[in-house]
């Protein structure tokens, strides 16, 4: 009893650390494009995000209940091993994708964790295949979603404002891009710090800490926390990249590329889908730099993020497979 203990802790205290660099990582998403069109000041919008990002992380646990119920065939199958395995993966893919400033999805590092640490432990008995296509679908389709929408949006703001004259037009969408931003921070907290509840969870559960899978309370708070401390400290060189390299915003593109990130993220949220908010908002701007022309975007770091995307799920699971190996070294 007292090794599960410890090894509940353990667990524990890497989804909370996965949480932090999750809202470290990913602080860039909902706050470049108002830094970067100059609407907030950086140190004022990373405020307003960590707060809106715990304030999210409150109100739903349905993509929790997603990540900890359907990658995995069944809870009993899975120890805590296997989640420290699992989300060791995770967090070294993290801090790679982070140190080298390129956009990376923190969902597909944590499924891929999970996948490879299974396989390498259970087999392929033990992952629900039905539930994984699920979530995979939802993460590639919700960025080619945001590009088309982001299109639509762009494409109707230019109809109703694009007789007016530029600066006033810029001028007026600069203020409106805060509460774009605020709600693009609060559909962010409210997607992605559930993946870590999910696996808390998950963990309490299979070891007879829960009798039923519901998120406590106390894991919301925690996790909720640890993204919003996240969000706080960071992501300065992921704004660069989301900010300026993919396309290059002004107050009217700003506005419209967070208001339809927020709209397809909070949809994903109600509909208990996992995305990732890396791939939806670099999808959304990647659609209003269409709208306005093609080769207004700068395809070729598109190209890379895309790289970097694809590669996600499997190096992850393979790390978590690794991993697994040293964790069943060490305990």
């Amino acid at each position: 009893m007292h090794e599960l203990q410890y090894l509940m802790f353990t667990v524990i205290v890497l989804a909370l650390l996965f949480d932090f660099i999750n809202g470290f990582h990913d602080s860039a998403n909902a706050i470049a494009t108002s830094v970067s069109t100059r609407a907030l000041r950086p140190n004022t919008a990373v405020m307003m995000a960590a707060m809106l990002d715990f304030a999210g992380a409150m109100v739903s646990t349905g993509v929790a209940k997603t990540i900890g119920g359907d990658i995995v065939s069944s809870p009993h199958i899975v120890d805590e091993k296997i989640i420290i395995a699992a989300l060791f993966g995770a967090i070294v893919w993290n801090i790679v994708t982070w140190w080298f400033a390129m956009p990376s999805s923190s969902s597909h590092a944590l499924v891929g964790g999970l996948i490879g640490a299974v396989l390498i432990s259970v087999g392929s008995s033990g992952l629900n295949f039905d539930g994984i296509g699920k979530i995979v679908v939802s993460l590639v389709a919700s960025p080619i979603v945001a590009w088309f929408i982001g299109i639509v949006i762009m494409n109707v703001l230019f109809r109703l404002f694009g007789s007016m004259n530029p600066h006033t037009v810029n001028d007026r969408f600069r203020k409106m891009q805060i509460l774009s931003a605020a709600s693009m921070a609060f559909s962010h907290g409210s997607n992605d710090a559930q993946k870590s509840m999910g696996i808390i969870t998950l963990a309490l559960f299979s070891g007879g800490f829960i009798s039923e899978f519901e998120v406590p309370t106390y894991v919301k708070v925690l996790c909720a926390a640890a993204m919003a401390l996240g969000v706080a400290l960071g992501g300065q060189r992921i704004i660069k990249t989301i900010g300026g390299k993919i396309f290059k915003l002004e107050p009217i593109s700003g506005f419209a590329a967070d208001l339809n990130s927020s709209l397809v993220v909070f949809s994903a949220t109600m509909l208990t889908l996992p995305v990732s908010t890396t791939h939806v908002v670099s999808g959304s701007i990647m659609g209003v730099g269409t709208a306005k022309r093609v080769n207004a975007v700068h395809w070729g770091v598109a190209q890379q993020m895309v790289t970097a995307w694809v590669m996600t799920i499997p190096c992850t699971a393979v790390m978590g497979a690794l991993a697994h190996f040293v964790v069943e070294a060490i305990f």
